[in-house]
């Protein structure tokens, strides 16, 4: 009997109105860091148990320090931040990771890593060295050589920290363009053009962020048009219109909200930059006042609307994801080494913890993977 397009999705939860295929199995990909905590295993692999908003370990990577993971836009390959460099993975049958190969980023260690949208090309952002490398990657997923290195130059607004660049996250547009990468010491995002045969990139823009504000991670919306740009000192995300005049980028702010409520704990550091799967929900947390935030998304103007933002039962929280039915919630909490699980009411604004938290060491990035056919 042939299958309705219909009859090949099923209503997770009609309060969210989110949907996805019937069967479909996921996994979860955990990155951490290994450093004075005296173990091997960087990336951790976990099924998802998307009824009761839960993780249960199935793999476990050696590798160091893994600061960073990103996977692929054709999501056979997982690509890792290491001391060393960086290291290819392949996805196989259930999530399992099959180690590639590793290569050289010619500098200190990475702090963030993402693809272009072709599967040509990996950026690396360097905080430590404030450098950008571009490789080339194959089809087999492996990484090629180096295609350039670029190093941010400037002096900061604050001695203490702002002095030089930290490259802290790049990332394409969605028309796969532009590279913006955001200079947490200089305040600023840059933007650059890419030349599709080479690799090298070149600056053709720049996105100039509040003095001391610290952007920190970036997002594009789903159909390209919209920036989100997370900055970590002054607890804020800015939001751009992204569209090209007379063949370069533009980019219009249009909005600025706070990730922490108006009563908060002093000295907070906004932190993650996750949508929700199905895109209509922005998530971000905050170290020091130990919370997470929910936006809901305008898709026709971009414009974020807060949800809620609740503590989160742990200390630092790096990154907080939604589960991909947005009935659960998970925060990676750095500095108390655990994972806490939270139900969420998104209609009521509703944060609720449950289920036992999972002990790991510095845990740093988390992302959910829905397993291709030859996958599952």
């Amino acid at each position: 009997m042939t299958q309705t397009k219909e009859s090949m999705v099923s209503p997770v939860d009609r309060k969210t109105g989110y949907e996805y295929e019937k069967g479909a199995k996921f996994v979860a990909y955990v990155s951490s860091y290994t450093r004075g905590s005296g173990k091997k295993y960087g990336i951790r692999v976990y099924d998802v148990d998307m009824e009761n908003g839960y993780l249960y370990e199935k793999q476990q990577i050696q590798i160091t320090n893994s600061s960073y993971v990103t996977i692929s836009k054709n999501r056979k390959y997982l690509y890792s931040i290491t001391d060393f460099g960086i290291e290819s993975y392949k996805i196989g049958p259930g999530g399992d990771l099959e180690k590639i190969n590793s290569a050289s980023i010619n500098g200190m260690r990475g702090s963030h890593l993402s693809t272009d949208y072709d599967n040509e090309f990996l950026f690396v952002a360097g905080y430590h060295d404030g450098k950008i490398t571009v490789l080339r990657l194959h089809e087999d997923g492996s990484i090629g050589e180096i295609c350039d290195e670029v190093y941010l130059k400037g002096l900061g607004s604050i001695a203490e920290r702002n002095f030089r660049p930290h490259v802290q996250c790049v990332k394409m547009t969605r028309d796969n363009k532009y590279l913006l990468a955001a200079d947490l010491g200089m305040d600023h995002v840059n933007v650059y053009t890419v030349n599709r045969k080479n690799g090298h990139i070149k600056q053709c823009g720049i996105l100039h962020s509040e003095l001391e504000s610290a952007p920190r991670h970036l997002k594009m919306s789903k159909d390209g048009h919209f920036l989100y740009v997370v900055h970590e000192l002054k607890n804020i995300i800015d939001v751009y219109f992204y569209h090209e005049v007379d063949g370069a980028p533009d980019f219009e702010k249009i909005q600025t909200v706070s990730t922490l409520n108006d009563y908060h704990a002093k000295g907070s550091a906004a932190s993650a930059l996750n949508f929700s799967t199905d895109f209509k929900y922005l998530i971000s947390s905050n170290a020091g006042d130990n919370s997470v935030i929910i936006f809901k998304i305008d898709h026709d103007n971009g414009h974020l609307t807060k949800v809620l933002c609740l503590p989160i039962s742990g200390e630092y929280p790096k990154d907080a994801a939604l589960f991909p039915d947005n009935r659960h919630l998970v925060s990676l909490n750095h500095e108390s080494n655990t994972m806490t699980f939270f139900n969420v009411d998104l209609e009521k604004g509703l944060l609720v913890m449950h289920g036992k938290e999972i002990e790991v060491d510095k845990p740093n990035c988390i992302i959910f993977h829905k397993l291709l056919k030859e996958q599952a």
